[in-house]
């Protein structure tokens, strides 16, 4: 499919569905469940709001979603008491699945939750937006439930960037234009037409979710949306605009970390696509300048690596659940 007709074809606004009874009566004559799963890592201000606004909004008034979870990296606040307490299922990620070895991260957490949900369709959102909304769901359930051939679903927005008292419109996403965006256009241009490659929120039928290696770090979303364009072709995905998202933004030092590791995921999947061969493995020792004081500067070092889950269907604990 030309990218510029996928991006006319398969870019939608959520007001396209929401008419959430439709997609109800939809998930009904498919004979599908619908999980929604939280990663969290600190969360405590915002998870009780996105608990009690889908449980309310699209569990009781409409029956839309069967299932809501948070999978947890070991939060040191109160992040799994407040969720427990309002009625999401709560998991420890580091608990299950142990004899595949205990990493901490959000892809981690997003791999496990296709063994801790029951879903056929997982909707992914990040447990700290502050302007959370119903449309965060089914906006992306939407185009999967009204299109059968659709696997993959992923947001976009608005993303104001505070700084300081001040906001600035449109200022958020920064890692996606000053690396991302350009990286795809450079080998993977079939990934072009995505606007936010980075969002955290995306849904996909569990059938093409567990044929895929997730990453557990920063470089999860990068490495879905190229091995579902190369395993299954861009027209499985398609995009929707979620109008404007506010959360807080992090800062350089922490978006530089982030580049990091999405830069070892990108470097991985080029070469497996042989694109490009390295000569070397490369460095995962990330080395950050720390100003102690104006005339003196020390380095603070991290080792971020990137490791690569397989594909969830390969494990036998996952088959034996799922009698796959």
């Amino acid at each position: 499919m030309e990218i510029d007709r996928w991006l006319v074809e398969n870019t939608f606004h959520h007001s396209n569905f929401s008419d959430i009874e439709r997609l109800v009566e939809l998930k009904k004559d498919q004979d599908v469940s619908i999980a929604v799963s939280l990663p969290t890592l600190n969360e405590e201000e915002t998870i009780a709001k996105e608990i009690i606004l889908i449980q309310t909004e699209l569990m009781i008034k409409h029956a839309l979603v069967d299932e809501i979870a948070v999978v947890d990296s070991g939060s040191e606040d109160r992040t799994r008491k407040i969720a427990e307490k309002y009625g999401a299922s709560v998991y420890l990620a580091s608990n299950y699945l142990q004899e595949e070895g205990v990493y901490q991260g959000k892809g981690e957490n997003l791999w496990k939750s296709l063994y801790l949900l029951e879903g056929d369709i997982i909707v992914y959102i990040d447990a700290d937006i502050k302007n959370i909304a119903p449309k965060f769901v089914y906006g992306l359930v939407g185009p999967l439930l009204e299109d059968e051939e659709l696997g993959y679903t992923k947001a976009f927005y608005e993303r104001p960037l505070q700084v300081g008292e001040s906001t600035r419109t449109g200022g958020g996403g920064r890692v996606t234009e000053i690396l991302i965006r350009p990286l795809f256009n450079l080998f993977f241009p079939r990934l072009s037409g995505l606007i936010q490659p980075l969002s955290g929120e995306y849904a996909g039928r569990r059938e093409l979710l567990e044929k895929l290696p997730f990453f557990i770090g920063y470089g999860v979303e990068t490495g879905l949306l190229i091995d579902i364009t190369e395993k299954f072709g861009i027209e499985k995905v398609a995009q929707v605009d979620l109008d404007k998202r506010v959360h807080q933004n992090q800062d350089l030092q922490s978006l530089g970390q982030m580049a990091f590791g999405i830069l070892q995921t990108f470097f991985n999947r080029v070469e497996a696509s042989d694109k490009l061969q390295l000569k070397e493995e490369i460095n995962r020792i990330f080395r950050q300048i720390k100003t102690v004081d104006k005339d003196l500067r020390r380095f603070k070092e991290q080792e971020l690596k990137e490791i690569e889950r397989p594909p969830m269907i390969e494990l036998e604990q996952y088959q034996q659940k799922f009698n796959r």
